[in-house]
């Protein structure tokens, strides 16, 4: 078997990688079918997923069975000051992708976010709820699960949600770096999601890729949180001396006008996988745990 990752240098891509090489997850083993695969990690600077012509002729040489798009524009501040740029990563690239995935013969994983929902209501969105984005960042990213969806047929979509990992900058660093510099911290409260692992959302990645369950996922950790309280838990299993300090989304955006809206409500539920694969993501409490023990023990090592 023969594995295509772009985005590799991020997060989701390390993860991937790593598994692959180790076949080890948190939640456990991967898949025995996985051994000895080839495994072709590519970023920006080896392949620009928005150039349709390099996507084509370097996925026709490698001739991956699997291609695994973990490439982005997480920005969400960025996206909206340069749509342009949002468009052809988030949107135009995995169209590139999925076309090149169909005349190959692969099949063709795509991450998407939960920004594709409005942000609103109290209970968790499934796969079929509506969708209608309200940034250029969830704009973006639905418009490259409609290209995905519209230029494959062996593909799987999986939105996922406040993603950590282990490599480059996230929420859980920056609440560690912060907790350590600072007495006092303040963190949106009435703002709630689902806190991912990375590493848990690899391991579903596998786990679909083997299947043909095609299709639209949520791969979110399981339960729900705002950030202050995720932030607070952060701190507390870091050891950090500071402290958080709640405040109000009308809050935060009369501090930074600049910000795009954030989701008010974006708490995902994992029911297609719950009826077709398992649903085996953990509970984000204890994946956060597993990861700062892991965080810890890499930062002592480096």
């Amino acid at each position: 078997m023969k594995i295509l990752i772009t985005g590799s240098h991020g997060q989701l891509g390390n993860e991937l990688s790593q598994m692959l090489k180790t076949g080890e997850a948190g939640i456990g083993k991967i898949s025995d079918a996985y051994k000895g695969c080839e495994v072709v990690a590519v970023d920006v600077e080896d392949l620009d997923i928005t150039d349709a012509a390099a996507v084509s002729s370097f996925v026709e040489r490698e001739k991956p069975d699997v291609i695994i798009n973990c490439a982005a524009m997480t920005n969400v501040d960025g996206c909206e000051t340069n749509f342009e740029a949002a468009m052809k990563v988030n949107a135009i690239g995995p169209r590139n992708l999925a076309v090149a995935s169909e005349k190959n013969g692969a099949k063709f994983v795509h991450v998407s976010t939960d920004y594709v929902f409005r942000g609103d209501g109290c209970t968790p969105r499934c796969e079929w709820d509506e969708v209608g984005p309200n940034t250029v960042y969830g704009k973006s990213k639905l418009l490259g699960e409609k290209y995905v969806s519209e230029q494959c047929s062996r593909y799987f979509i999986l939105r996922t949600a406040w993603l950590y990992g282990l490599i480059g900058k996230n929420f859980v660093k920056t609440m560690r770096r912060l907790g350590n510099m600072n007495d006092v911290t303040t963190v949106v409260d009435d703002q709630r999601g689902n806190p991912t692992n990375a590493n848990d959302l690899a391991y579903h990645i596998l786990k679909l890729a083997l299947t043909e369950e095609y299709g639209v996922y949520h791969c979110t950790g399981e339960g729900e949180c705002s950030w202050a309280d995720f932030a607070a838990r952060i701190m507390e299993l870091s050891g950090c001396k500071g402290t958080v300090a709640k405040c109000t989304s009308e809050e935060y955006s009369a501090k930074y006008p600049s910000a795009a809206p954030r989701p008010a409500y974006s708490s995902l539920r994992n029911l297609m996988l719950e009826c077709t694969v398992g649903n085996e993501m953990r509970d984000w409490d204890t994946a956060l745990q597993e990861y700062i023990i892991k965080l810890d023990e890499m930062e002592k090592n480096s």
